[in-house]
C-alpha cells in the first residue's frame, strides 16, 4: 500500500519524517535487510491493528519482554497508537523483578520475545493471575503469535489517540539499589521535551549511522526518533558484544554510538581494540552513571575526542546536562570528572537538606524544575512528597560548581558513606584508585563496622594479568584524599556486579561483603 502525502499521517513529527522517507533505508539488524519509511510505517500500521484486536485499548497496561529487534522499536510506536501504556520490562531483570512490576503497575498483557524469554514468560503467568492475554513475537506455545496476526491484516492509515499531555504512556522501573523498585511514568509532554533537548543539545553527526547496542526496551528506543528526525539510519545489534560492535563500526562505518560505562570499559579492555578501524566515529554518546576520569582519559586517547555526555534520569529522562566533546579535556581529570553544565530548557540548583541553595564550591544535591520532569511515582503519595519537596526534583546525586560553571557529581546522596563521624563520597575514592595502571574497575561502599560506624571498602577488578598489593592501593588513596577516605578493606573481584539498567550494584557488595565481615 502506498501513501503520497505526509497528510494522510497526521500523527506525530516522526511518522510524517517516515513518510517523507519512504523509499529510504533507515533501520536493519545487524547483518540483515534494511527497512525503509514505508515499510515502517505499515508495518506500525498491522501491530497496531493486532494489539486491537488482542484486546489492547486505551490506558491498557501492556508489558515487553524482549531483546534487541526492528519489531521492539515499532511496538513501542504500536502502543502508542493503540493507546496502550508501555511497562518496560528490563531484559537483564530477575523473575522478581518483573513480577514486581506485572503487579504494581497492574499489567493486561504481556508482549514476549519466545527465542530468549520463552521460560521466563511461562513462569510469570504461573506466578500471577493478573495477566489477560499473552502475546509472543513468534511462533510460541505460550500465548498469541502477535507478527503472524500482524501479517495478515491490510495497512491503513495510522490515526493518533487524543491524549492529555500528561497521559501516563510510558512506566519505567527504577533500579531498585536503595529499596523497593519505583514506578516512573512518562507522558506526551515529557517525551517531547527529551526529545527537543536531544535535538538541540546533542552533538549528532550531520548524516547519522547510529548503532544500537545498548536494551532499546529502555534508552536505546529514545534514539530511533532523532535518527528518523535526521534522515539517519540505525543498525541494531541484537545483544552487547565488544567483538560485534567494533567489527559493525569498522564495516558498516558507523559514526555514532550510545554506551554505558561499563560497556566503554569492555571495548577499551578488549585486545583487538587497537587493530580495529574506528576512524568513521564522530560520537559515543554516554551515560547512567558515573565513568572512571583515568578511564575516559584512555579512551580518548586511544578512539579520539568523540565522547559526548549526558547525564539524566528516568525521573527527568535522558539529559539535564551535557559534557560536550570539545569540554572533554584529557589533561585535566577534575573536568573530565565532571557531568557538564545544565541545558538551557531547565532549571538546575544545589540545595542542602533544606531546599536552600549551597555556597559557592559546597557540595549540594541536584535539583531540577521544567518539562522534562515526571509528575511523580505511581501511587507513591509520601515519596512523592520527599522527591518533590520544595517544588523540586531532587534527584539523590550530589555535585560541586565549579568556577566555570561544570557540575561534578560527588555521588549518589544515599551511597555516602559516614565512617568515624567524617562524609566520604564514594566516586571521590573511585576516582583515585582508578588512576592505578593495575585497575580495570573499582565500585568503593560502606560496610557496618562496630568502630568506624561503615568501614570504606573497596571492590577492584584487576586488568588482564595485572597484579597490585592491597596496601599500594590504600596508599594512594590516603596520599591523594587523606587517611579518613582510604579504604580499610579491599577486595579483588573478577567483576562488579550491575543492576538491570547498568549501573554498579552497590547494595548487592554491601550485602555480600557485609555478610562475609560477619561469618
Amino acid at each position: 500500500m502506498t501513501y503520497k502525502h505526509a497528510s494522510e499521517f497526521p500523527v506525530s513529527p516522526v511518522m510524517n519524517a517516515l513518510v517523507r522517507d519512504w523509499n529510504r533505508p533507515i533501520v536493519g539488524m545487524q547483518g540483515g535487510a534494511a527497512w525503509t519509511g514505508g515499510d515502517i510505517i505499515e508495518k506500525i500500521s498491522q501491530l497496531t491493528q493486532a494489539l486491537q484486536d488482542a484486546g489492547v485499548h486505551s490506558g491498557a497496561r501492556v508489558a515487553l519482554l524482549a531483546g534487541n529487534s526492528i519489531e521492539v522499536l515499532l511496538l513501542h510506536n504500536a502502543l502508542g497508537l493503540a493507546g496502550g501504556c508501555l511497562v518496560a520490562m528490563h531484559p537483564m531483570g530477575s523473575a522478581d523483578d518483573h513480577l514486581f512490576a506485572i503487579d504494581d503497575a497492574g499489567v493486561d498483557v504481556l508482549i514476549y520475545d519466545p527465542k530468549k524469554f520463552g521460560p521466563r514468560a511461562r513462569e510469570l503467568s504461573q506466578r500471577t493471575n493478573r495477566l489477560k492475554a499473552l502475546l509472543s513475537l513468534g511462533r510460541a506455545d505460550l500465548g498469541e503469535d502477535l507478527l503472524a496476526n500482524a501479517d495478515t491484516k491490510k495497512p491503513l492509515p495510522l490515526t493518533a489517540p487524543d491524549l492529555p499531555p500528561d497521559a501516563i504512556t510510558r512506566l519505567s522501573y527504577s533500579g531498585g539499589t536503595t529499596g523497593t523498585p519505583k514506578a516512573i511514568p512518562a507522558s506526551p509532554r515529557v517525551g517531547a521535551a527529551a526529545l527537543q533537548i536531544m535535538l538541540t543539545e546533542w552533538e549528532w553527526p550531520d548524516n547519522p549511522r547510529m548503532l544500537a547496542a545498548v536494551p532499546l526496551s529502555h534508552a536505546g528506543g529514545s534514539l530511533f526518533a532523532p535518527i528518523v528526525l535526521k534522515h539517519g539510519t540505525m543498525i541494531v545489534l541484537p545483544t552487547f558484544d565488544p567483538a560485534e560492535v567494533l567489527r559493525t563500526i569498522q564495516e558498516e562505518k558507523i559514526n555514532c554510538i550510545m554506551l554505558v560505562p561499563t560497556m566503554i570499559y569492555a571495548l577499551l579492555d578488549h585486545p583487538d581494540l587497537d587493530k580495529y578501524d574506528l576512524s568513521s566515529l564522530e560520537t559515543i554518546f554516554y551515560g547512567a552513571s558515573l565513568m572512571s576520569p583515568a578511564r575516559l582519559k584512555e579512551g580518548i586517547e586511544r578512539i579520539g575526542p568523540v565522547f559526548f555526555q549526558f547525564y539524566g534520569q528516568a525521573e527527568a529522562p535522558m539529559t539535564v546536562f551535557t559534557l560536550r566533546r570539545s569540554e572533554h579535556n584529557p589533561d585535566d581529570l577534575q573536568r573530565l570528572a565532571s557531568c557538564g553544565r545544565p541545558v538551557p530548557w531547565l532549571s538546575v540548583e544545589l540545595l542542602d537538606d533544606d531546599n536552600h541553595p549551597v555556597p559557592h564550591g559546597t557540595p549540594g544535591e541536584i535539583c531540577v524544575r521544567g518539562p522534562l520532569v515526571m509528575d511523580g511515582y505511581l501511587n507513591r503519595d509520601e515519596l512523592n512528597t520527599q522527591a518533590f519537596a520544595g517544588g523540586w526534583l531532587h534527584t539523590g546525586d550530589v555535585a560541586v560548581k565549579d568556577e566555570d560553571g561544570f557540575y561534578r557529581i560527588v555521588d549518589r546522596k544515599k551511597d555516602m558513606i559516614v565512617t568515624g563521624g567524617f562524609n566520604v563520597f564514594p566516586s571521590e575514592v573511585e576516582n583515585v584508585i582508578a588512576q592505578h595502571p593495575a585497575v580495570a574497575q573499582v565500585s568503593v561502599f560502606g560496610i557496618p563496622d562496630e568502630r568506624w560506624g561503615e568501614k570504606v571498602t573497596a571492590a577492584v577488578v584487576l586488568r588482564t594479568s595485572a597484579e597490585v598489593d592491597p596496601s599500594e592501593l590504600i596508599a594512594l588513596v590516603r596520599e591523594h584524599k587523606g587517611p579518613v577516605q582510604a579504604p580499610k578493606q579491599i577486595e579483588f573481584v573478577s567483576e562488579i556486579p550491575q543492576t538491570a539498567v547498568g549501573k554498579p550494584d552497590k547494595k548487592a557488595l554491601r550485602a555480600k561483603f557485609a555478610q562475609s565481615a560477619s561469618d
